[in-house]
This record gives structure tokens, C-alpha cells and sequence, in this order.
């Protein structure tokens, strides 16, 4: 693909619809966030657990169908999954205003709103990174995810500004029917996309359990692919026990009122779009492989400034070393994102994305526990140290891994399908 202008892969059409698509079905995600807990706590009245429940329904989706999500998706074209997810999402969402204006809206009806439409977006997010490669070419890995980090970074921060407004307006349900426009517009935008892709050659004797092993043994026997997922477990464990007690430190030991906590959110959503905007210079000029590890080596140890800082002009200090995380996680991210879609065959790009979503993420639950645990027992100020030193150690696999002196993406290869010795006939 030719890159015409300094605007990039922007002056492509293909990807141009497929960039107003993530703004939309990013800016969509982002009222949900504020919308979805809001109608329970509004609209039905809920309880301290019921939203607690709520939102485990909306991560649930990610541990129930991970798995077998990648291997579902690499039998299929990824463009046809993007739009039936999409649409599917809106229409789940649509259900809420409409249950809501007959007054059938239940508890347990969110519940169900929350985990099904959690299961699409497992699908969706699949499909999506698995798509990239062929709609950009893998030379063009790190401007596309770079591009598409930029502008959900966008959304993180004008979403909630968004949603406020209206929630207050017209209220949380009805704010719902937003999104779920939202979400219809951006599958209609993915339909426009005129680059075919080739359907996948099917097995004779497709087998889930068999295509689920196979896409784990790739990932996890892969030095670099096993270096990026396992330092993405980590950090996200300590990320989450760090954000677990941010707000209460915030708010009982700093003091600060909600508009101050919404400004240091806010700067940390500047961060990522900053990071966004830098990654592929950063990427170019400190090397691929090794920019997956230094941008956390040089942003995650500023985090410590928080559990430093006391009322007055160090929370401000403070609040920039929670930008520079926000920063240095974007950069990160783009790098190795592009490692994971050169570095995998295009048969297995949706259970190698799975698997690293399966493996990535299953920390987040247990460092909530742990976050709330700590904080009780230690305080939240303890917690967040510990939060701090635990996201810089993250680095350890990548930098103990190849990617330390890889400078450059690998050339496309697609390796020899792997083999699973089960005693069954392969498939491939």
C-alpha cells in the first residue's frame, strides 16, 4: 500500500472507514462505561453489590469465550465478524431504552445486557486486530495500530465528557440508544470497506479444542509472543491494584473533589493520545523489540510520585507521572501489537490475539482482590507503591527475551502449521 501524504494510511479510504469506525464504536464503549452502572444506580434503584456483579457481567464475557473466540474467528472472514458483532452490540444495547420506556427494566435484564454484549466484544476486538495485516499490509503495522491508538485515546477522553452531559439531559437509558447508534453506524462504515479478504481454508475436520491448543502452543512456545503476553499479565495485575486505590487516595488523602480527580483522569487520557501520536517516531528511533520494554522502564517508576505527593502543589507533580504512564503504556502497546500481527501466520492471527487477550487479562479480576485486600490491610498509600514497583518489574520478560536487541519488525513468515500430538490425524 502506497502512503501518499504525511497524513498516511488517513488518505487510504479503506482504512480511513475502518478508523471513523473504531471512533465511533470507541466513543459507543465509552458512554456505556458511564451509562450502563448509571441506570442500575438511577433508574432500578441498585444495591453497592448489584453494581459490583454488573460490572463483573461486562468483563465476564473475556474468561468465558476467550478461548475459543480466536479459533471461532480464524475460521471465518474477519471484516464479516467486525460487522455482525457490531450490529449485534447495537441491537443488545437497544434493548435497555426500549425495556425501559415499557417498564420491563430489570437488574437481571442488565445482567444479561452486560455479559452478552461483554461476549461480542470479545469477538469484535478478535476480529479487529486480526484484520489489520490484511487491510494495511504488515509494513504498515505500526502507523495503523498507532493511528487507531490515537484516536480511541480520543474517545477515552471526550467519551465520558460526552456522556456526562447527556446522561443529565435525557438520562442514563436513553443514553444508551446513543451508543447503540453508535455501534450500528460503525458496522454500516465496516460493510463500506471494499478490501475483500480470501476465506480461510476450512479443515476437513475442524475441531475446537484442537485449533484452541494449537493457537496456545504458538503463543506460549514463541519467545517474544510468550515475553509480550506474560509482561502484559503482570503489569496489568499491578495496574489494577495501583487504580484499585488511586481513587482513594485521591479522595481521603489528598481531598480532592470530583473535578480534581476528572482533571487527573483526563490528563492520563492526554497522555495516551500524546503517546498515540509519538509511538511509531519513539518506535523508529529507539528500535521496535526494545521500545516494548524501555517506555515502561522510563514511565512506570514516575508513578511513585503519587504515593509522594501531599496536598498542594505535588499532586500536580504527581498527576504528570500518571500522564507519563498513560504515555508510555500507548507506545508500548503500538510496539507490540505489530510484533504480535508480523510474528503470527494470517490462519492463526485470531487465536493468537485471543490467547493474549485470555492471558493478559486474566490477572485484572485478581488484582481488584488483591488492590482491595491491600488497601485494607495496608492502606492505600502502601498499595500503591506496590502497584508502582510492580508495573516497572512487568519489564523483565520482554527485556529478558529477544525483543531486547530486536530493532526492526520480522519480515512476514508463516511458519509450518503446529503440530499437536494428540494422536488424532492433523487437520492442516
Amino acid at each position: 500500500m502506497s502512503i501518499p501524504s504525511r497524513l498516511g494510511l488517513l488518505c487510504d479510504p479503506d482504512f480511513g472507514r475502518l478508523f471513523a469506525a473504531t471512533a465511533l464504536g470507541q466513543l459507543g464503549d465509552r458512554i456505556i462505561f458511564l451509562a450502563l452502572p448509571l441506570v442500575a444506580i438511577v433508574a432500578l434503584h441498585a444495591d453497592e453489590f448489584q453494581v459490583g456483579v454488573l460490572t463483573a457481567m461486562t468483563t465476564a464475557g473475556s474468561l468465558l469465550v476467550g478461548l475459543p473466540a480466536g479459533a471461532w474467528v480464524d475460521r471465518m472472514r474477519k471484516r464479516s465478524v467486525m460487522i455482525s458483532t457490531d450490529l449485534a452490540r447495537a441491537l443488545v444495547l437497544l434493548t435497555i431504552p426500549v425495556a425501559w420506556w415499557a417498564d420491563l427494566l430489570t437488574i437481571w435484564w442488565l445482567y444479561a445486557v452486560a455479559l452478552v454484549h461483554g461476549a461480542l466484544t470479545v469477538f469484535f476486538d478478535v476480529a479487529y486486530v486480526s484484520y489489520l495485516p490484511h487491510l494495511v499490509g504488515r509494513s504498515n503495522l505500526v502507523e495503523g495500530n498507532s493511528k487507531l491508538s490515537a484516536i480511541r485515546s480520543v474517545t477515552s477522553i471526550s467519551g465520558p465528557g460526552l456522556a456526562g452531559p447527556m446522561i443529565g439531559w435525557i438520562g442514563a437509558p436513553a443514553t444508551l440508544l446513543a451508543s447503540s447508534v453508535g455501534m450500528a453506524i460503525s458496522g454500516l462504515l465496516a460493510i463500506s470497506i471494499s478490501k475483500r479478504e480470501r476465506k480461510p481454508e476450512s479443515s476437513k475436520h475442524p475441531q475446537l479444542g484442537r485449533e484452541i491448543k494449537e493457537g496456545l502452543k504458538f503463543v506460549l512456545k514463541h519467545p517474544v509472543l510468550r515475553a509480550i503476553i506474560l509482561g502484559d499479565a503482570i503489569f496489568n495485575l499491578f495496574l489494577v491494584m495501583y487504580q484499585t486505590m488511586l481513587m482513594v487516595f485521591l479522595a481521603r488523602e489528598l481531598g480532592l473533589g470530583s473535578f480534581g480527580i476528572g482533571l487527573i483522569l483526563s490528563g492520563m487520557g492526554c497522555g495516551a493520545l500524546l503517546g498515540a501520536l509519538l509511538a511509531t517516531r519513539v518506535s523508529n528511533r529507539v528500535g521496535q523489540g526494545p521500545v516494548i520494554w524501555l517506555a515502561p522502564l522510563a514511565t512506570c517508576p514516575l508513578t511513585v510520585l503519587m504515593p509522594l505527593a501531599r496536598p498542594g502543589w505535588s499532586v500536580y507533580v504527581a498527576a504528570i507521572g500518571l500522564s507519563a504512564l498513560s504515555l508510555g503504556g500507548v507506545v508500548r502497546v503500538v510496539a507490540q501489537a505489530s510484533f504480535q500481527q508480523a510474528l503470527t501466520p494470517d490462519r492463526l492471527l485470531g487465536r493468537m490475539s485471543a490467547t493474549a487477550r485470555f492471558v493478559s487479562w486474566g490477572g485484572i479480576p485478581l488484582g481488584g482482590v488483591l488492590g482491595g485486600a491491600s488497601g485494607s490491610v495496608f492502606g492505600a498509600t502502601v498499595t500503591l507503591w506496590i502497584g508502582a514497583v510492580g508495573m516497572t518489574v512487568s519489564i523483565l520478560p520482554s527485556f529478558l527475551s529477544p525483543l531486547r536487541t530486536m530493532r526492526k519488525l520480522p519480515k512476514e513468515k508463516d511458519p509450518e502449521p503446529v503440530r499437536i500430538n494428540d494422536g488424532m490425524a492433523p487437520s492442516e
